[in-house]
């Protein structure tokens, strides 16, 4: 049982990192392509927020609190099953802490730049604005 809800959160871990990696190309082909979504001013404040916090995380030397979810739930059996190997593959690499903390703070300022660059809407556009 707890080997399926340690499945479970290492699912929400992934789609956490799909929505925090995935959505700054979003945003800059949804405004190229004039989707109005992605001018969405609660989407870009979650957005801003998400990389902010793992950044944060990163900077202070505090551990993901999914991934220490997942690895408690787990316990010490190590097998997975075929999805967490492969979702484990996607999320976790073998690089020295200062490597993750240049990439998070190089993707939070792409992240707050792009938000300069592509503005969110605050209030709901009408069609004759586009």
């Amino acid at each position: 049982m707890s080997s399926n809800l340690a499945d479970i959160v290492l699912a929400i871990h992934f789609l956490f990192v799909l929505f925090v990696v995935g959505g700054l190309p979003a945003i800059w082909i949804g405004a190229a392509r004039g989707w109005l979504w992605v001018r969405n001013v609660r989407f870009r404040i979650a957005h801003l927020g998400a990389i902010l916090f793992v950044t944060l995380e990163a900077l202070l030397g505090i551990a993901c609190p999914l991934t220490l979810w997942e690895d408690e739930l787990r316990g010490d059996v190590g097998s997975t099953g075929f999805m967490a190997r492969w979702l484990r593959r996607l999320l976790f690499y073998n690089l020295p802490e200062w490597a993750f903390i240049c990439a998070y703070i190089a993707f939070a300022l792409l992240v707050a730049l792009t938000w300069r660059r592509i503005p969110p809407l605050h209030r709901r556009p009408n069609r004759w604005d586009i």
